[in-house]
Formats: C-alpha cells, structure tokens, sequence
C-alpha cells in the first residue's frame, strides 16, 4: 500500500507566551497542549499596520468555513510604544472586530521564537503541534485554505484531528453612543457627521456633539447600497462634502467610496468593486470598475476629491465630473521619500485636509506630516521614517510624532496634527517651523474639525467628540524620543547576502508567461548604509555591500512574486501576486551574520 501522506519536514512549535495575556477567552489562559488535535493559524500582527488589518479580514471567511477544526491565534507584537499598552491592544481587538483569541505579546517573546521578521506573517501549526508553514504579507488565505484541507483529511485518516467549537469568548458589547469613531465633518447644518467605525455605520450628531439626530446605516458589516436603514458599510472613516447636499465616505473595509445624499440619507457607490487592490491591477479609469485598497480619508482639492489609499501607501483622486480615478502620487513603495508625485514615497496616509494651495496628510507609519503642493511635489514637514517616533515640539527638523491619523487646517495657516499615539493635538506653524502641542490627555485622537474658535477633536478611544479652545500658547511636554523597539539583525560589514524566499504554495506555480515573474527592490536608511546593491531587479537573491562607518540602520526590501494555478486542463487558470515589504534594522558588527534570508510565501518551515 502506498503513503500518499504529504510528507513535511518536522518542526516543534515553540510555545505561545506573552506577558500581555490571553484576550477573546474568558480569561482563560492556553498553551498550544490545549490546543492539540486543532489546526492552529498563528497571526502576528499589530494594530497600526493596514496590511495586518487586511488580514484580519481575509481571514474571516476561512474561521467561518473551518470553524470546527482550524483555531486562528492572533499573536499582537507592537511596532509604537503605544502599542504595547495592554488597555491599547483590548481596544483594537473591538475596534477592528477580531473574533478570535489574541495573545498581547508586548516584549516580543513569541515573535522571537517563531523568527518572524515582517508584520503581518502567518504560521499554521499541525493538530499534532508542529509548524507547517510560515507565510509573510498578505493575500495568502486562498493558499492556507488549501494546505488546511489536506491538513483536516490527513489528521482526520490518522485519528488526531478533534473537531469542536473554538476557544473565542466574545466580549460584552459596550452601550456607548459611538465605538471608536473614526473622522468628522462639519455639516452645512452646524451638525457633525461621524464615521462610527466598529458599528460600521454615520452618525448625525447635533451641534452639541452629544446629541444623536440619525444613523445611517443597518449597522452590519456589509456593502449594500439603499436607504438610511439598510445601507451597509464596513469600518467607514474619512469623509468630506461633495457639493452642499452631499458628502463622500472612504468606505475602508469595503475599498469603496460611497455617497451619502444628507437629505433623503440614501447611500451610493461612487467608487470601487468591493475588490481589494493588488499589483497588476488597472490604477486608472471609471470609478465603478476600478479595485481600491483601504481608502482611509478624502479631501476636496484641486476639484477633485483625493484620497488617502492606506493599503497601497499611495494618494489616489476621484474626478466628480467624468466619475474617474487615478493614481496622483506614490509608487506602492512603504517609506519616506519625497518629489514628483510618481517618485514619491507614502506610508499608510491616514488624514488629509486641503488649504488653497496645499493638500496636508498624516502619513501614520512614518509619523509624518506631508503635503502635496499645485504641481503634484511632495514634501516633508516633520518626520524622518518608518522607525523614528516620539513627543518632541521644536523645530520642525527634530520634532516627533507618534502614528498621527488626522490633520486639519487652521484659519492662521497653520495645522493641528491629531497626534494618535500620543494621545495629542499638536501645531505646525508653516512661518516659524515649530512644533507645538496644544493639547495631550486625548485618547487616541484621530481627527479634528473647526468650529468658530474651537476645534473638535473625534477621541476614539473614549468614544466621543471632544471641544476645545484653541489656545493662545501651546502646552508643553518632556520630550521623547523612541525608535521602533525590533531587535536589530547583527550583520557583517561588508558583503551580506539577501535572500527573498520564495516557493510558489502546493497547485500552483511561478507564472513566466510574460517574462520574469519576481521583483526585488532594495534601498537603506541612511542612504549612505549600501555601497552596493541598491534598486530593482527581478531576481530574488542579491548581493549586497554594507558600509562599515555606518554602525546602525534600516534595509528596505520589497519583494514580488506572481504564480498560477498549476491545472493543464484549465485554460485560465487564476493567477496570484504574493508581495511584501520588509524593514529590518541592523546593526554592524564584525561578529554579525552575512546572510539574510527573508521568507516571502509558500514555505513548509522558517527558515
């Protein structure tokens, strides 16, 4: 008789410790022998990366589908200080709608364990507690899927698969009038219209800002066009006035934007498919028919309505007036480079606001404040990259943010910053080029709106809109500075070699119909780190030169792989782009390593 048991090189799954403990549980705490005879999905993953959050829906349909067998593990490792607050990860995993158990691991022990190098990276572990395969990015369910399919039919022959329900304990659910709204606007009634996010509806308050005039929408996480009462959004954020009558919705999860007509409150799709973007897909053309990804705030500027594309870290617009969009800046690349709009590089543009002659935008992950001037060049006002953060006013060129959401112009040209991880509405001042903070003590402010001489700043995690007076002087704060709290990889000066990994996953295979189908792109942070090596090429292995006066900094390594279903009797078969961007700080010495190997998809182990 012959073994047709897929045969996998075993390797012991390290234990799931995490000082933060066990959310989504009841209190129970578990190790992976409490889980034995399941297929465990292990997702690390923290709350600022859109990519992480992505996943938190791909994976929806999988735990839906598998919910008997497969047990899905989120392991939440902080990039921000703020991030590894505990009462900071009890509020994601509500906001965001996690459904299962989630272990707060805020020093990184697991993620240590496991080797895990990128967020989000995903780990399936077999029902009899060994890893199976370690996938980096997203997009990679439909291949999880799969593996656990074979993994459900091989345990269930062997008699180690137990089927049950799951440990998820679902929290109570909170009588707030908002959960966790996300922006505001300014109605020509004097009323404001809130995002409220994790009840996937708009709120109409009165200008009190307490009072609840109408919701629009069913409140079920959904795409559904139609009146006020059976509208469906999913996690809606940004939003600005078309014309008088109505205003635009940056409908997140949805990755559409939506019109809302505030008379009648009937709901429309002015653009997107409800597809999530990937590389390859059109980037220009009529609204309906074109993918979006994670739009997280609009402004009008120009005429056109811009918008902040999280997922793709780019600046995408909709043309009111032949119901296009496009692409306007960025090249899909996650960091800080400034230019020509179609050179520049974004990171998660979170908050947009328009002057006469400037677009302003937070950029989250580079804790930046940018703007686009008329002629479509981007600049930097405060922010130096993806791992420099803090609470420093001064001079714009060495004061911090901390993944700032939202940001709004002021009457004197200048612009308050919603400071998210700061808990703080600070002040750039254009003329003087300081840093100011205005106010601190707000928790988790995520945008602000004008009003008179006040500002109304949208506190989400106290569920609230929160008036201030605009003060005369700015509050001042200690300083502080952080970088991002990683582990720095120990390399050798000199030659290192990179190594993406990449094996296209079981049924498919590497699609070189049209030429090479992998891309590397390599740069550093300082620039001054690589002598050699830098740019782009399609192959995945590279040799790099690493400068030995440089002691510490930051590769950035963008990979790309394509590859389709292997079936010869499917004409067409569906094709897949696996891509991730990695920043892996490192630090020079001569003991360290000369080899860096990254997994990209498809492996049967860490590597």
């Amino acid at each position: 008789m012959t073994d047709s048991t897929p045969r996998r090189v075993r390797v012991r799954a390290p234990e799931l410790v995490g000082k933060g403990g066990w959310l989504n549980t009841g209190d129970q705490q578990y190790t992976l022998a409490d889980l034995r005879g399941r297929i465990v999905v292990l997702d690390f993953w923290t709350f600022c990366c859109v990519n992480c959050l992505h996943v938190l829906d791909e994976l929806r349909e999988l735990e839906r589908k598998h919910s008997d067998t497969v047990v899905v593990i989120g392991v939440h490792s902080p990039k921000f200080v703020h991030e590894a607050e505990h009462t900071a990860v009890v509020d994601a995993v509500e906001r965001y709608g996690v459904e299962h158990p989630v272990l707060d691991d805020p020093e990184l022990a697991t993620w240590k364990q496991y080797a895990v190098r990128a967020w989000p990276t995903l780990v399936v572990i077999d029902p009899e507690g060994y890893v199976v395969a370690q996938h980096a990015g997203e997009g990679h369910v439909h291949a999880i899927e799969r593996l656990v399919t074979e993994l459900e039919a091989e345990h269930e022959a062997k008699g180690t698969l137990r089927r049950g329900d799951g440990p998820y304990v679902a929290p109570e659910p909170e009588p707030t009038t908002l959960r966790f709204p996300g922006k505001a606007l300014l109605l020509p009634s004097g009323h404001f219209l809130v995002s409220d996010t994790t009840r996937h509806q708009l709120v109409e308050l009165a200008a009190d800002g307490e009072s609840v005039v109408r919701r629009i929408g069913s409140g079920a996480r959904g795409l559904e066009d139609g009146s006020a009462d059976t509208a469906g959004f999913s996690e809606p954020q940004g939003l600005a006035l078309l014309d008088e009558g109505s205003v635009v919705v940056a409908d997140t999860v949805n990755h559409a934007l939506r019109r809302l007509d505030l008379a009648t409150g009937e709901v429309t799709t002015l653009a997107g498919t409800g597809r999530q973007w990937w590389q390859g897909s059109p980037t220009a053309g009529p609204a309906r028919e074109i993918d979006l990804s994670s739009p997280w705030d609009v402004a009008l500027f120009g005429g056109k309505v811009w918008i902040a594309m999280a997922g793709v870290h780019q600046l995408w617009a909709y043309d009111p007036a032949d119901k296009t969009v496009a692409v306007t800046a960025g090249t899909t690349n996650e960091g800080l480079v400034d230019g020509p709009g179609a050179e520049a590089w974004f990171a998660q543009p979170s908050g947009l606001a328009a002057t006469a002659d400037r677009l302003w935008l937070a950029d989250s992950e580079t804790s930046a404040l940018r703007w686009v001037d008329l002629d479509g060049v981007v600049r930097t006002a405060v922010g130096t990259g993806l791992f420099d953060f803090g609470h420093r006013d001064g001079a714009a060129e060495q004061a911090l943010f901390q993944h700032p959401l939202g940001v709004t112009a002021l009457p004197d040209g200048s612009v308050a910053v919603s400071d998210t991880y700061n808990h703080a509405l600070r002040r750039y001042d254009p003329a003087t080029g300081e840093i100011t903070t205005l106010a601190t003590d707000l928790r988790e402010p995520s945008d602000a709106v004008l009003v008179g001489e006040d500002i109304v700043v949208v506190e989400s995690a106290r569920h609230r809109l929160t008036r201030l007076r605009l003060p005369e002087e700015a509050v001042k704060v200690d300083s502080v500075a952080h970088r991002t709290q990683r582990a720095a990889t120990e390399v050798a000066p000199g030659k290192l070699q990179l190594d993406v990994i990449f094996q296209a996953p079981a049924g498919q295979k590497l699609d070189t119909r049209y030429g090479p189908s992998t891309r590397l792109l390599v740069s550093s942070t300082p620039p001054e780190l690589l002598l050699a090596g830098e740019g782009a090429d399609t192959d995945l292995s590279r040799t790099l030169e690493l400068n030995s006066e440089i002691e510490e900094g930051v590769l950035h390594v963008s990979a790309m792989a394509a590859s389709c279903d292997d079936d010869p009797a499917n004409e067409y078969p569906a094709c897949h782009v696996h891509q991730q961007d990695w920043g892996v700080p490192v630090r020079l010495i001569q003991a360290g390593v000369d080899r860096l190997p990254l997994v990209l998809a498809g492996m049967d182990q860490p590597t």
